[in-house]
């Protein structure tokens, strides 16, 4: 199945309007900061070169996901990381001995369809029942940056230099539909790799641009 992601511009021009369409979402997540000591989302001013369009900057299916998130596990528990062909009863024993780790990570405890990653930093995402009930938790871009860099020369990426990320879908993927296919990549962890390029696509640009990531 596949998985968008979307980097949703967080200036005044679509976030003060009237109709925008984020607003529910925006409230929720100030509460949820606030609720934490941290401060509400971040609001920028209109700039040239930005503008308030919300647009997709990468592309991956569910699996490959969870391939990458199974392999920062295991990199962060001190295990192989060894590649595999589909998910079996490893990754959902590794979620069950290191669970109180994975719901600390912002790659794992998130929620694959719904939820969104802020240009803030903060620990740990953020989880309440008013998050669980609308999306699920709530992450941070600066962190998932850093799992990212932290999981990276495991399946043969340098943080530093990373490959040029893959283009973004062209328009929204249904989540029934077979994601985009990959460009050739001869590693055992071709599919992670794809994952993560566009994860790290996403991540960089939100910091960038002061934009927040969801997932379509």
């Amino acid at each position: 199945m596949a998985c968008d992601l979307w980097l949703v511009p967080l200036v005044d021009v679509l976030c003060h309007t009237p109709d925008n369409p984020f607003a529910e979402e925006l409230a929720l997540y100030d509460r949820a900061l606030v609720e934490v000591g941290l401060p509400p989302v971040p609001i920028y001013q209109y700039m040239p070169g930005l503008n308030g369009e919300v647009a997709p900057v990468a592309g991956f299916d569910y699996e490959a996901l969870h391939f990458l998130r199974r392999a920062y596990l295991l990199q962060l528990s001190g295990l192989a990381v060894t590649p595999v062909d589909q998910l079996g009863g490893d990754y959902e024993q590794l979620l069950e001995m290191f669970e109180a780790t994975a719901q600390q990570s912002h790659l794992v405890w998130h929620y694959d369809h719904a939820g969104a990653y802020l240009p803030i930093d903060f620990a740990h995402p953020l989880s309440n029942d008013e998050l669980l009930e609308s999306g699920g938790p709530l992450g941070s871009s600066q962190a998932l940056l850093r799992e990212l860099e932290f999981v990276a020369p495991a399946i043969g990426i340098d943080p530093a230099n990373p490959p040029a990320a893959p283009e973004p879908p062209l328009a929204p993927t249904e989540l029934e539909e077979p994601a985009a296919t990959t460009l050739y990549d001869p590693s055992p962890f071709a599919r992670e790799r794809h994952v993560w390029l566009g994860l790290h696509a996403a991540a960089t640009r939100s910091l960038a641009q002061g934009s927040m990531i969801v997932f379509g």
